[in-house]
């Protein structure tokens, strides 16, 4: 073949692309089974987290499975659609949130904690620049925060995504999402020095109002789908 016709640079082009896209697709293939285990580990670590379970050069998997002693999938209703803790783990709480609110199947992980028991439900929501999300663990009156996680895509380093951080995830601790009619309510995130009317409130981050806004939104729309579980009282867990 002539090397100096179109063809051959066509041809020869053409070759090394389906090469290259044939190796890169054995490459993800051989990868995806790790890289699976590594989102569900990554997953196992943040529940832990919002359950101010300190995880450093302890075996993660381990410890989930002793500490997260049962799970359920129930609806907005709060009939339990399932009770297994694996299935509760299984369900992607962003696609949830597309579907109408009576068709949501919505997460809830049981923890014992120093032979308490503690309630973990999903938390899903938008920053000022991507996705934002997080846990929120309940004591065993499903109403005051023994915990919280929060964590974000692409927020603004120094701002936004403060919101990772421990010292803005500690002020949610003994805040309570029920007002004294047991209705829900949610907790506030405020500017600093400003208080919400009627409900618990934290302080926002400083510099980051919209992500603090979409925080304020995430705990108002995610807590709010779980209002008549939470309005019910505890039933001691769920089997492992």
């Amino acid at each position: 073949m002539d090397t100096n016709k179109n063809s051959y640079t066509i041809i020869f082009a053409t070759v090394m692309v389906v090469i290259v896209a044939l190796m890169l697709a054995f490459v993800s293939g051989a990868l995806k089974d790790k890289q699976t285990a590594n989102v569900k580990l990554d997953k196992k670590k943040q529940i832990l987290t919002s359950l101010s379970v300190e995880i450093d050069n302890q075996d993660a998997d381990e410890l989930f499975n002793k500490i997260i002693t049962g799970g359920l999938v129930i609806n907005s209703k709060a009939e339990v659609l399932s009770d297994s803790k694996e299935q509760a783990f299984e369900i992607d709480i962003n696609k949830e949130l597309s579907k109408p609110l009576e068709k949501r199947q919505l997460p809830v992980y049981i923890a014992n904690i120093d032979g308490k028991t503690k309630y973990v439900v999903s938390l899903r929501g938008a920053g000022l620049w991507g996705p934002i999300w997080g846990y929120l663990s309940l004591n065993d009156d499903k109403n005051t925060v023994f915990g919280s996680y929060f964590s974000h895509a692409s927020e603004t380093p120094g701002l936004g995504a403060e919101i990772s951080q421990k010292s803005f995830q500690a002020e949610f601790i003994g805040k309570k999402v029920m007002n004294n009619e047991n209705k829900f309510v949610s907790i506030a995130v405020v500017k600093p020095g400003q208080t919400a009317e009627g409900m618990d409130y934290v302080d926002g981050i400083s510099g980051g109002t919209i992500t603090s806004k979409g925080v304020d939104a995430m705990l108002m729309n995610c807590i709010g789908q779980y209002e008549t579980f939470l309005q019910q009282p505890a039933t001691g867990g769920a089997k492992q």
